[in-house]
Parts: C-alpha cells; sequence; structure tokens
C-alpha cells in the first residue's frame, strides 16, 4: 500500500495535467526510499522501478501495458496490476503473502538505489532510446525548466 504522502503527490501531478509517467514517478520515487531506508532490498535497479510501476498501476494511475519486449509474465503481470487499479472497493493486502514478500525483499541487496546504479539505469535507458529520443528528453527538460524557472 503506498504512503498517503505519495497518493497525494501523485493526485497533484494528475491535477497539475502531468503525464502519467510523471505520476508514476511518485511511486518509484517513494520505492528507492523505501530500499535506501532499509524497508527492503531490490535485486537490480531494474526491480525497484518495477515494484513503483506496479504500485502506480494498482493505485489506479493510467500507464500503458507494458512492453512488447517485457517477458510475457512480466506483461501479465503489468496487466493484472492495471485491472486491480480500476476495481474501486478494494480488499485488504492478503497478510500472509504480503509478509512472505517482505521477507523475500529483505534479502535482497540495497546497494541498487545507490546514485551510481540509478545514473547507470538512466544512461542505459537512454542508450536504448537512441540519438533522436535523447535529443528529444532534453529538449523537453530544457523546456520544463525554464517554465518553473522563469
Amino acid at each position: 500500500m503506498p504512503e498517503k504522502e505519495t497518493l497525494r503527490r501523485a493526485r497533484e501531478d494528475k491535477r497539475r495535467g502531468e503525464s502519467p509517467s510523471t505520476q508514476a514517478g511518485e511511486f518509484v520515487r517513494e520505492e528507492i526510499h523505501h530500499v535506501r531506508e532499509g524497508k527492503h532490498g531490490a535485486r537490480s535497479t531494474k526491480q525497484a522501478i518495477a515494484i513503483g510501476l506496479s504500485k502506480a498501476r494498482r493505485a489506479g494511475v493510467k500507464l500503458g501495458p507494458a512492453p512488447r519486449s517485457a517477458k510475457r509474465k512480466t506483461r501479465q503481470s503489468a496487466a493484472s496490476a492495471a485491472r486491480a487499479g480500476r476495481r474501486r472497493p478494494r480488499r485488504k493486502p492478503a497478510r500472509r503473502r504480503s509478509r512472505t514478500v517482505t521477507r523475500v525483499l529483505r534479502r535482497e541487496p540495497r546497494s541498487t538505489t545507490s546514485r551510481r546504479a540509478l545514473a547507470r539505469q538512466a544512461r542505459g535507458a537512454a542508450r536504448r532510446r537512441g540519438a533522436t529520443g535523447r535529443k528529444a528528453a532534453a529538449r523537453k527538460a530544457a523546456r520544463t525548466r525554464r517554465k518553473k524557472t522563469g
């Protein structure tokens, strides 16, 4: 279950007309903080991001489906999380399952959310986008930066 503050921030993003990925970013941020606090670990930076995205889908953020390049199981999981996000009366998470997941995640490393690991992940993701995509992202970043300070 996401923290109230995270839900508030995501709703605020939605109100401001931010994209679903920006809204989901709040959940990813929360997850990174959890790993850093030692609530649990993650096997890889990608896993920490995936947990955050799953939480976002379950909270009702209208993210698109998982990419075709993802594993079949991952796509199914994302679809299931999105369905859960559309259902309103949410049941309390199963206590036993919740505890088991937490116990398993506690065994994972904490270093996956270090600044270095996150930078490596971001660089790798950018590299996969290609030069045009990187250029567009940089332009957009510059535009939003000007907007905020100006």
